[in-house]
């Protein structure tokens, strides 16, 4: 017991580098993956496109490269304006949120996409009778039918993104799980990963709980 104490402020600074990637990649991710779905789903060609190749390659590439790209790769990519020369350069917690940024909101943009395209046309149709602008039309009938059809989907991308968030090592930030693996190598024990695994359970518990409830808060879209 003394030993789990003595462990346990490394494992709760590790755990709050982990929410605070959680958080804020869900908070800029979702948005944004609203936005790139509504506009996958525009008539302009040219952007469909470049937003396809997007979502492709954000998909079809794995997080930890994208990681690995974001800190190292960026930095050697530099330009002149004005005789001053500018490079992508940004700090460990910058590079490793802009990456999982650029990752959750192209699976999060094609899931809206597919929640988006099962709405009948019949509705848009509706809508333009009943003299609603589009705005109305997204907001008042699309969206929240949209919301309870994703939700599942959006659900298993969340408690993803919760173990995802252990990729951040590469980069040499101190999440949870390199808080584990660090106790562990120092003191020779299974313990702190043990440890590990009942926080990140923990976790995606309270997570699971919330997210069962916004499907229940949804259920009158049938």
């Amino acid at each position: 017991m003394d030993y789990i104490q003595s462990i346990l402020p490394e494992l709760l600074s590790g755990t709050k580098m982990t929410l605070g990637i959680f958080a804020l990649t869900l908070v800029c991710s979702i948005p944004l993956g609203m936005i790139l779905a509504l506009l996958m789903n525009s008539r302009i060609k040219p952007l469909k496109w470049i937003l396809n190749v997007y979502v492709w390659l954000m998909r079809g590439t794995p997080l930890l490269l994208q990681l690995i790209f974001v800190f190292y790769g960026l930095p050697l990519l530099k330009f002149a304006v004005g005789g001053y020369v500018f490079s992508f350069t940004m700090s460990r917690f910058g590079s490793a949120l802009f990456a999982f940024i650029l990752n959750y909101t192209a699976y999060f943009a094609e899931i809206f996409r597919g929640g988006i395209q099962s709405i009948p046309r019949g509705q848009y149709e509706a809508a333009k009778v009943l003299r609603l602008s589009r705005w109305q039309t997204a907001r008042k009938i699309v969206i929240p039918q949209v919301i309870k059809i994703v939700l599942p989907s959006v659900g298993n991308e969340v408690i993803n993104l919760v173990k995802d968030s252990s990729l951040v090592y590469v980069v040499g930030l101190g999440d949870l799980l390199k808080a584990g693996k660090i106790a562990m190598s120092r003191d020779v024990t299974l313990l702190p990963l043990i440890l590990v695994g009942m926080i990140y359970l923990a976790m995606t518990a309270v997570f699971t709980f919330i997210l069962k409830h916004l499907e229940k808060h949804y259920q009158y879209y049938k």
